[in-house]
């Protein structure tokens, strides 16, 4: 049997390649309050949480060849391991029913707090397409926000090389192979220069190649991460449709780019539109509706992190948080006893995406508590 060493970080790997069901794993951190607490807890109180006998084995002996090569990976500068319980782990994400228990970061994992909008669409975007790509990832990272997306050809690599030409601009990728793993190969350079100037994320441990299934697993990270998702381009059947769909079923924004009717890459775009995204002409557009909700959750997040208050150029403003009527009229729709989205959402007049951001920022403020998607004022 493997031996239960006192450094966290070992114990956190062990978690991750035991595999299987997030949600019994994350209540053993939950419950021991860090890795090392969880494996000495032994076997009972691993299946009392869920854990399968599969992952119960995994977790008492892991394979060594995949913890040697974890660790290889995670003794290289720049290189962490996240525990959903660690206070950098990005609290966006951190508010997803289906949240990994850990999160690998190659970069700076401060960035996967800096607020953002995923950019997604098609891997062989027209012409027309990719210039979209680049002229509003550009317009996103020039006002402040950061660019979200998967690395993939097309779109997402457009958007991510677009933020790295604005002086100052972010950029997070978040992968669906092992971080000393890059998909597709051709974007080994890309995946550092993002490294470099912002991180790249996986939920997969070091070693792990691409498979099919891993993909749209990832895309709920991407919509998780950020305020809202814009997709350009999108085939009527397409990853980037998950994306967005995961993007509102998290109470995010979702924004879709026009087409032809005679472009097939459009209609996916059309079919959000139908179905409630707001369309979209220019980047002006996408930064005006996530102006209260950057703005407020940016102001919340550099206090968070200890950031400068001035990027290259400064996000849109908006109004101060807690004066503004619609926290007033959040505020008086909560109460001590916790409350489903739902209520709030008929008490309040407001939006899930509204809702959800404030809540997010009241929370961080110390004002609510959240607990199972439901939400009271701190006692």
């Amino acid at each position: 049997m493997c031996p239960l060493y006192s450094d966290d970080t070992h114990a956190l790997l062990r978690l991750v390649l035991a595999g299987g069901a997030a949600t019994p794993r994350r209540r053993l951190l939950d419950q021991h309050g860090d890795a090392g607490q969880a494996l000495r807890a032994g076997p009972a109180a691993w299946r009392a949480a869920g854990c399968i006998p599969a992952q119960c084995a995994r977790l008492a002996q892991p394979e060594p060849a995949w913890l040697a090569a974890g660790l290889a990976w995670l003794a290289e500068p720049g290189h962490h391991l996240l525990a959903i319980t660690d206070p950098d782990y990005p609290v966006l994400l951190r508010h997803l029913p289906e949240a990994p228990p850990a999160l690998f970061v190659q970069g700076d994992p401060a960035a996967l707090w800096h607020p953002g909008v995923a950019v997604v669409g098609s891997r062989t975007p027209s012409p027309t397409g990719a210039e979209l790509a680049a002229d509003f990832a550009g317009a996103l990272a020039r006002s402040g926000l950061s660019v979200v997306s998967g690395l993939a050809a097309g779109v997402d690599a457009r958007a991510h090389e677009a933020a790295l030409k604005v002086a100052g601009g972010r950029t997070v990728a978040v992968v669906a192979t092992g971080l000393d793993r890059t998909y597709p190969p051709a974007h080994a350079a890309l995946q550092a220069r993002i490294a470099a100037r912002g991180a790249v994320v996986s939920e997969y441990p070091p070693g792990l190649a691409a498979a099919a299934h891993q993909f749209p697993a990832r895309n709920r990270i991407i919509a998780a991460l950020s305020l809202g998702t814009l997709v350009i381009e999108a085939a009527a059947r397409s990853g980037a449709l998950i994306t967005a769909r995961l993007a509102s079923e998290a109470g995010r924004e979702v924004f879709a780019v026009p087409g032809s009717v005679r472009n097939p890459r459009a209609r996916g775009c059309h079919r959000l539109i139908r179905d409630g995204a707001q369309l979209v002409e220019h980047p002006d557009e996408v930064i005006a509706g996530l102006t209260a909700l950057a703005g407020s959750l940016g102001q919340a997040l550099r206090s968070r992190l200890g950031a400068p208050t001035e990027q290259a150029r400064p996000a849109p403003p908006s109004a101060p948080a807690h004066s503004d009527p619609d926290y007033q009229r959040l505020w008086q729709a909560l109460d001590d006893n916790p409350t489903g989205m739902d209520s709030l959402i008929q008490r309040s007049g407001l939006t899930t995406a509204q809702l959800s951001a404030m809540l997010l920022v009241m929370e961080l403020d110390g004002k609510v508590v959240a607990a199972y998607g439901r939400y009271c004022r701190k006692p």
